[in-house]
């Protein structure tokens, strides 16, 4: 029998996706909804991320950070750059404008697979380009 931490990431993947596609974030119109504030703007989303927060703040604080390890009893990866320079705005701002034209970030995205819609193909398979190209141009300066 498969041991409980080795399948903690396919539950949590497994919840994260329902959660994305039951709470309405993978739907493009919704979330372009949401960020339409000078239009019809939709405050749902605020809901559903706030509810997240409520469980996770916990959590974290309870369970993550003082095991400073995952499950598979792995040291936890958590970024030490505090600076914020030219290359984090920059891709924020890439980030967001993506995500308010097209309605869709990665964790949605990756949930939406699963539908097979050709415009979620797309960008998911432009998002996988897009970051290997990324990551060659950063590797050469």
């Amino acid at each position: 029998m498969m041991n409980f931490n080795k399948m903690m990431p396919l539950i949590a993947g497994l919840l994260f996706g329902m959660g994305m596609v039951i709470s309405g974030m993978a739907d493009p119109a919704k979330v372009i909804g949401f960020l339409d504030v000078a239009g019809n703007w939709d405050p749902s989303l605020a809901f559903v991320m706030g509810g997240a927060l409520l469980v996770f703040t916990p959590m974290y604080h309870w369970v993550i950070k003082p095991r400073q390890q995952a499950l598979d009893n792995t040291k936890l990866c958590i970024p030490t750059n505090k600076k914020i320079d030219k290359k984090l705005i920059a891709g924020a701002a890439l980030f967001g404008i993506g995500w308010g034209i097209a309605g869709v970030c990665p964790g949605p995205a990756i949930s939406s697979l699963s539908g097979f819609n050709i415009g979620i193909l797309a960008f998911v398979a432009a998002m996988i380009f897009g970051m290997v190209l990324t990551t060659k141009i950063f590797k050469r300066s």
